[in-house]
């Protein structure tokens, strides 16, 4: 059991090392070009598709699974709860314990 646990921690640890390397665009730059703010509706919909636009994201560079040019926290949580309704959320898998 603490091997799993050491297992999970460190793959968790070296996802969030891996990430913290991210290159953030200029949000100025995508609204010039866009001038198109996503709010919760859009986040909700990015969430929804969140597992095909991945699988598009890596054969095209023109497909993103986020949107940049986002409202912010709103977004943010449309975006949670659509890949959350996608993906069943977390009551699908406590059901088995």
């Amino acid at each position: 059991m603490k091997k799993k646990i050491l297992i999970i921690g460190l793959i968790l640890l070296s996802i969030g090392l891996l990430s913290s390397c991210a290159d953030v665009s200029n949000i100025d730059i995508c609204l010039l070009e866009n001038e198109h703010t996503y709010g919760f509706w859009g986040g909700l919909w990015h969430g929804i598709i969140v597992l095909f636009s991945f699988i598009g994201s890596l054969f095209s560079d023109d497909i993103a699974v986020y949107a940049v040019n986002n409202s912010g926290g709103w977004y943010d949580f449309g975006f949670w709860i659509g890949t959350l309704s996608f993906g069943g959320g977390s009551g699908s898998a406590a059901r088995n314990y």
